[in-house]
């Protein structure tokens, strides 16, 4: 049986609404009969790197712990879908390089839109003093140079890059199309109406 499973990798700064569309399209392809896991950046540090700060050192070492982790279950059939900030290009590259099929995400609103949607108050905190080494603000970020689905969280709905990153799973093959469904009979009639009212159709 050929193996159906990937690693969907989402990364961008706090707040850019990776973990949203992660189970957005978590949902979509289970309603599509795949088996997918959600690894949360958030989840993770509670479970599988807790202990883990926030120097580069542990930051590198809980993203190659999801990255470890995302690999096994791709390579099991599985679907995994990796929300994390995952701040720096040369560990993604390394996470990568582990999986046969990766696609990176990259999710990104300006720091501005950031800030305003920021209802935990970590930036605010951050430009304060209170947090230390937080990124975006005194830490980096390296945003990808290659990514293979980037997303404007500023600009696009939910629903807009949502649809984008399925689209292109969608057109490589790693998800089956969804099935075709017919439109509601007064749906239908009130497409015709307004057709009618522009004259397309008698």
């Amino acid at each position: 049986m050929a193996n159906t499973g990937f690693t969907l990798w989402f990364t961008g700064l706090s707040g850019a609404g990776k973990t949203t569309l992660a189970k957005r399209v978590q949902r979509i392809l289970l309603a599509r009969g795949m088996n997918v896991e959600l690894l949360d950046g958030d989840v993770v540090r509670t479970n599988l790197s807790k202990g883990l700060g926030f120097s580069k050192e542990d930051r590198d070492t809980n993203i190659r712990r999801i990255g470890f982790v995302a690999g096994l279950l791709a390579r099991n059939n599985t679907v995994c879908i990796a929300a994390a900030i995952s701040p720096y290009k040369a560990v993604r590259d390394e996470v990568r390089a582990l999986h046969g099929s990766f696609v990176e995400v990259y999710t990104h609103a300006t720091l501005d839109e950031l800030e305003a949607r920021d209802v935990k108050g970590l930036y605010k905190k951050a430009r304060a003093g209170e947090i230390k080494g937080f990124t975006g603000v005194d830490d980096p970020y390296e945003a990808p140079e290659h990514a293979e689905i980037a997303v404007d969280s500023g600009k696009e709905s939910i629903e807009e890059s949502t649809d984008k990153i399925v689209r292109y799973l969608e057109l490589k093959g790693l998800v089956p199309a969804a099935p075709g469904e017919d439109i509601p009979e007064a749906e239908e009639a009130g497409i015709r109406e307004k057709l009618k009212a522009l004259h397309f159709i008698d």
